[in-house]
């Protein structure tokens, strides 16, 4: 028996019903799925690794969404930025060639 890192995914493997644990092994790929077939591992070792291999590439994407956005955010401001000065240099060459024409 392989150890996972988190026996709480054996918990919540036990609580999946027979259509999620379909779907999860339908998710399962590569490796661990032939060390199922090999017998190596055990259905519910090999979707408790499933679990939290989704669990982690979750955190990953979550993260990079985030970043993403912060990026995004960043940008907006930027520009807000640059539009709020840009207005203020136009009205005071608009006033200097006003005096100068006087």
């Amino acid at each position: 028996m392989t150890k996972i890192s988190k026996p709480d995914y054996l918990a919540k493997v036990k609580r999946l019903t027979k259509v999620e644990t379909e779907r999860l092994l339908s998710r399962m790929g590569g490796k661990l799925d032939r060390r199922l077939h090999k017998d190596k591992l055990s259905q519910d070792e090999a979707l408790a690794i499933q679990l939290k291999l989704e669990d982690e590439q979750l955190q990953e994407w979550r993260n990079m969404m985030r970043s993403l956005k912060n990026k995004e955010e960043a940008k907006k401001a930027e520009k807000a930025k640059k539009e709020a000065k840009a207005p203020l240099k136009a009205k005071g060459a608009e006033k200097a060639k006003v005096e100068s024409g006087k």
